[in-house]
Parts: structure tokens; C-alpha cells; sequence
């Protein structure tokens, strides 16, 4: 007959340790092992060092300047919308001067649009002049207001589009929907300008007409120049693009029919203008862009795009300066597992438990000492990495998308909570598998794997998105700067500095799971033999 060992149980009141003691024994514990001291530290200096080395190189990187004429041979030129956002600005524009307020009408009776025959990467004459194809969805044909002709001006526009419906846009990060129509038939638009504030109109008959939306440009100059204008921006990249290939799709042109064109307000005498407004001169080699009379208005052709700048290449966030966060996850979840895994090897924890015979509030004591030391290691380094990296980075002549102070001070203090959750959740399976080795690998399996298998674009773009959603590394979405533009085509992956998920609600992910594998390890602490 075999016995039976009971587990281990204190004779010690359970009341006579306070929380506050306990915390205080756990924090002595850490302090006083060199290796964990030191462990921490690596974490904060791989931060910074490799903010370092992974900015300090020169690009060949994007122009901002104020024209092509200001970059260096080499440096496409981008230009730059009023909030500071890299955009695209290339369009055709039919255009004269509005001294003053006024308002246009136009009825827009047919857009076409033209695809690209090519290989999909250069525009070119004879890629665009096939014939009439499927419209580009975001292709835009209607009425704009711009206040200067340097590329990136404020802007004011009333469109019709080729499966969004009509839509009033400005500033480039604007957009708001209108009238849900078909491009079968005519639609009639107007813009109207009453000082700063420009209205978008739209009617299904030129009778009765809805407000899209207003847009308020402060310091519109009394002459602007306003008329019609037709753009086609390029279809979405492929699913299949490589890491680091942020190339577009196809190019494609838009068409379209303006008649019944009228100007109320103050119009100086003169006559309408064609002009090729391009970000980066590529439409002006296509003959089939431009503009002729036509049935008292006019038939316009156009390529490119009036929106923010996305998948820019040779263009920068603040990833580049968070590269060592990925070096200083692997060496917190080391100590985090060795914070509890040490003591079931030397046998420390029988004293540990002896001291204080509550279990669960000294699992929960740990979770909160790492999770501190590792929050606080990582807010350090963080906020030390970033306005490094950024420096370098422009210094050295790259293009970095701007971010608010806000979203800098939430990818700091998320970083931190990032590294210090991380750490838990490795306390928590060290706690419950009882071998550094083991809960190391889970902790690599869980976040780590899935991480670096989206971020080299080595799954498919769908496999991607979900793994950034069902496993702890969605949390890395507290690093995304850059927004996701409804209005823009684009493949929005991981790879590409685009989370799925928003950075509270992945965030909110790792916390279920540094939660769930605590309650787990909370329980096989409390029922079984230490």
C-alpha cells in the first residue's frame, strides 16, 4: 500500500504577512541576485544600441521639398500636405481664377476609366491608351478649389467616384461620403466658396441639391484656382509582395464628360486652362491625359491621385529606432521565466512558501515586481531610442512620417507595457511548467514566432492579419504610427507598418493572455506540491 504525501502547508497564521511586506521581499529578492540586475539593464542598452545602428545609415530616401527642382537626383520628391503628412498630389485640372466667392456647377455625364496593359510598374504612353476598361474604384472626376499651385496646397474638392459614390474631400485626410450613385448616369456637383469655408454640393437632377460636407481652409488667399479635374490613382499591390517591395499596382486613367458648366460669384474675364498637375512627373508622358471642348463643357482625362501618401519607399516610422525592442523582448522573457524558475530549482521556493503560505498573492507579488522593473527599463530606453532614431534618420536625409507628441508618448508608455506584460506572461508559464527551458520556448512560440514570421512577410497577407490577431504579438500594434486611410487602396499588412487590430484592443489581447496563463498558474501553484 503506497502513501500519499500531502502538499506542503504552513503552520504559520495566514493573516500575519502583509501584502506590502511581501512585494518588498519579492523586490529585495530581485535586486539582490546580479544576474537579474544585469539581465534588465542588457534589455534597456540593446533599446538604444540598436536604435542606433539601425538609423544611423544614409537612403536614398524621398524629397520634400518645395518642387521636384529642389531634390537631389536620386530622391523622388513627395509633397507635403498641410498637416505635415506626405501625400500625393497628381491630377488634371481644368482651371481659371476665382478672385473672391463664387460658386461652379457641372454636370459630370459619363466617367470611363482606362487600365494599364504594361507591366505594371512603369506608366507609359502606350500602357494607358487602350481602350475604355473597368473605373478605378477611388478614380475621381468633379469640381476642386486650391489655394496655391505648390504641390501639396490646401484644397477643397467635390467628386464623383468610380464605386464610392460622390464625395466631398480636402486637405487630402478628409473624406466625407455623399449620395451613394451610379456612374451610369449624370451627376450634377457644386462647389461653392463663401470666405475660408468651401461647400460641396450634389444632385441627381440640378434642381434639388444636398450639402456633402464643408470644409473650413483657414488663410485661403482671396485668388484661388478652381474648375474641374479627373485623377485615376493606381490599383492596390498585389497580396504576394515581398518585404520592403512597396511598389503599387497598375496604373489607370480615368475619363470624363463635364457639360453644363456654369460660374456664379466673382470670376475675372478669361479662359479655362488645362494643366498636368503631377507629384512626380510621371503623368506628363501619358498623351492620352488632358482635356478638350466638348458639348459646352469638357472631356477630361487624368492619372494619379488628390490623397495622403502611403507605402512610400525609402520612408521611414518609427520602427527603425524600436528594432532593439525585439532583442530586449527575448531577454525579458528570459527573466521573467528565471524570476520564478530559479527557485524550483534550487528548492528556494519551499522558503519562499513557508514565509508566506498565501500562494496566490505570491505569484501575484512577482507578476507585479517584473512587470515594474520592465515596464520602467522599458519607458527608459524607449523614450530614449525614439527621438534618437528619428534624428539620425533625418539627419541623414530620409524622409519620417510625422507623428502627434500623443501618439509618441502611447508608443513609449505601450512599448513599456508591451515588454512588462510580456514578462508576466513568461513568470506565469515558468510558474506553471517549472523549466526556464520550457516556458522560454512557449514565450518564443507565442509572441516571438508569430511576430517575426509577419513582419518578413514570410505567411500570406490574410495568414498575417490573422496571427496579428488571435496571438499575444498582437500587441506590437502600440507601435503602429502610421493611419490606415479608407479612402487609399493599399495592401495595410504588418509588414508594411499596418496592425489590424488598434493598439488598445491588441494590447487587450496579451493582457488576456498574461491573465489567463496567471489564473492557470495561480491554481497549479495553490493545488500542488511545490
Amino acid at each position: 500500500m503506497s502513501a500519499t504525501t500531502a502538499p506542503y502547508r504552513s503552520d504559520l497564521p495566514a493573516g500575519r504577512d502583509s501584502f506590502a511586506q511581501l512585494l518588498h521581499a519579492e523586490w529585495t529578492k530581485f535586486r539582490t541576485v546580479r544576474g537579474w540586475v544585469i539581465t534588465a539593464v542588457v534589455s534597456v542598452i540593446a533599446i538604444i544600441v540598436f536604435a542606433y545602428l539601425g538609423t544611423f545609415r544614409h537612403e536614398s530616401g524621398v524629397c520634400t521639398g518645395p518642387s521636384p527642382a529642389s531634390c537631389q537626383a536620386g530622391h523622388p520628391h513627395v509633397p507635403v500636405g498641410p498637416g505635415g503628412e506626405a501625400v500625393s498630389d497628381s491630377y488634371y485640372f481644368v482651371h481659371r481664377t476665382l478672385a473672391g466667392d463664387g460658386s461652379v456647377t457641372v454636370r459630370v455625364s459619363s466617367l470611363t476609366g482606362l487600365r494599364q496593359t504594361g507591366n505594371g510598374n512603369a506608366v507609359s504612353t502606350s500602357d494607358l491608351v487602350g481602350a475604355p476598361g473597368p473605373v478605378q474604384p477611388w478614380a475621381k472626376a468633379g469640381l476642386t478649389l486650391t489655394a496655391g499651385s505648390t504641390l501639396g496646397s490646401a484644397y477643397a474638392a467635390v467628386m464623383l467616384t468610380g464605386a464610392h459614390g460622390v464625395r466631398m474631400q480636402y486637405d487630402y485626410t478628409h473624406d466625407t461620403a455623399g449620395p451613394s450613385v451610379s456612374i451610369a448616369g449624370a451627376r450634377w456637383l457644386r462647389l461653392t466658396r463663401s470666405g475660408d469655408t468651401v461647400i460641396g454640393s450634389a444632385s441627381a437632377d440640378g434642381t434639388h441639391w444636398t450639402v456633402v460636407s464643408s470644409a473650413r481652409l483657414a488663410g485661403l488667399p482671396a485668388s484661388v484656382q478652381a474648375g474641374l479635374f479627373v485623377t485615376s490613382p493606381q490599383t492596390a499591390p498585389s497580396q504576394q509582395f515581398l518585404a520592403g517591395d512597396r511598389a503599387g499596382g497598375q496604373a489607370t486613367a480615368a475619363n470624363a464628360r463635364f457639360d453644363r458648366l456654369t460660374l456664379e460669384g466673382q470670376w475675372p474675364a478669361g479662359r479655362w486652362r488645362g494643366q498636368d498637375v503631377g507629384a512626380n512627373g510621371q503623368t506628363s508622358t501619358l498623351t492620352s491625359v488632358g482635356s478638350h471642348p466638348s458639348s459646352g463643357g469638357f472631356t477630361v482625362t487624368g492619372s494619379g491621385d488628390i490623397a495622403p501618401a502611403v507605402g512610400l519607399p525609402a520612408a521611414f516610422t518609427d520602427q527603425p529606432s524600436l528594432t532593439g525592442v525585439f532583442v530586449a523582448l527575448i531577454v525579458l522573457i528570459v527573466l521573467g521565466t528565471m524570476f520564478i524558475t530559479a527557485e524550483y530549482r534550487r528548492g528556494l521556493i519551499h522558503t519562499t512558501l513557508a514565509a508566506s503560505p498565501r500562494r496566490g498573492r505570491v505569484l501575484l507579488a512577482k507578476a507585479l515586481v517584473i512587470a515594474a522593473v520592465t515596464f520602467l527599463a522599458g519607458a527608459a530606453a524607449t523614450a530614449v531610442a525614439i527621438p534618437l532614431g528619428t534624428r539620425l534618420l533625418r539627419s541623414h536625409g530620409n524622409y519620417v512620417y510625422p507623428t502627434s507628441t500623443l501618439t509618441e508618448l502611447r508608443v513609449v508608455f505601450g512599448t513599456a507595457a508591451l515588454l512588462a506584460l510580456t514578462a508576466v506572461l513568461a513568470l506565469a508559464l515558468g510558474a506553471i511548467l517549472r523549466r526556464s527551458a520550457a516556458a522560454v520556448t512557449a514565450v518564443i512560440v507565442l509572441i516571438v514566432l508569430p511576430y517575426m514570421l509577419v513582419i518578413v512577410a514570410a505567411v500570406p497577407a490574410g495568414v498575417a492579419q490573422w496571427l496579428m490577431r488571435l496571438t499575444p504579438a498582437a500587441a506590437f500594434a502600440v507601435e503602429q504610427t502610421l493611419p490606415q486611410y479608407h479612402q487609399v487602396d493599399y495592401l495595410y499588412t504588418p509588414a508594411s507598418g499596418f496592425y489590424p487590430l488598434a493598439p488598445a484592443v491588441g494590447f487587450a489581447v496579451l493582457l488576456a493572455y498574461a491573465l489567463i496563463a496567471l489564473g492557470l498558474a495561480g491554481h497549479r501553484l495553490r493545488t500542488t506540491d511545490a
